[in-house]
């Protein structure tokens, strides 16, 4: 079965190159098209997509604001927004509002429907070029005065996989770059999710942010 996708972008050829490039893929259907944030909720609830492809700059209601919204109206899609390489702080606020993955807006192909099936899988993925960015131009605009302290420190094995983590690497793609087992990995992903408190690969990412562990 396909995996049921809609798109939110109000540039029209971004929007069609989007549609393109996934009409490419046999895993893919693009099943709904929206041009601005305010269509989000009523788009989703229409089409019911199973991923929610969403500019993060749109000019009545914001990516960001569409999130808001969506959980605002109890709407549930796993979404992915779309950026550009000068959206450093949006990304953040889109971490924040419950965005599951991060793309360029000039991705390939392989790597957006990758991003797409990984998502829809439940999991969280943050391209390794925003990443690095995120964390050379956010790191001095992130406090962490209000973030209380860890309670067990986290080891320099586990830093390890979050660097990986926060680069949207897979549990087994994270096994092969460190050379342990994919369930070794897995537990040590409970591990830091334990010990930052948070529920999630994302939150995990924005909480080592925050607390300058990067």
């Amino acid at each position: 079965m396909k995996i049921k996708v809609m798109l939110a972008e109000d540039q029209n050829l971004v929007r069609q190159g989007l549609c393109n490039l996934l009409e490419l893929s046999d895993n893919i259907e693009v099943v709904g098209q929206v041009v601005d944030g305010s269509e989000v909720v009523d788009g989703i609830k229409r089409y019911q997509p199973d991923v929610l492809l969403l500019d993060i700059r749109m000019p009545k209601m914001t990516g960001i604001e569409a999130l808001h919204a969506m959980r605002e109206n109890d709407v549930t899609v796993p979404s992915i927004i779309l950026t550009t390489f000068d959206d450093h702080q949006l990304v953040l606020e889109g971490m924040q509002a419950g965005a599951k993955g991060f793309l360029l807006k000039d991705v390939s192909l392989e790597s957006l429907v990758n991003a797409i099936e990984r998502v829809h899988q439940g999991e969280t993925l943050v391209q390794p070029a925003i990443t690095e960015r995120i964390l050379k131009g956010l790191s001095n605009l992130v406090s962490s005065q209000d973030e209380p302290e860890l309670t067990e420190k986290i080891s320099p094995k586990e830093l390890e996989v979050l660097r990986l983590m926060a680069g949207g690497y897979s549990n087994r793609e994270i096994s092969l770059a460190i050379h342990k087992s994919e369930g070794t990995v897995k537990n040590q992903v409970s591990s830091i999710l334990d010990k930052l408190a948070v529920r999630d690969r994302t939150q995990a990412v924005l909480r080592a942010i925050n607390l300058g562990l990067f």
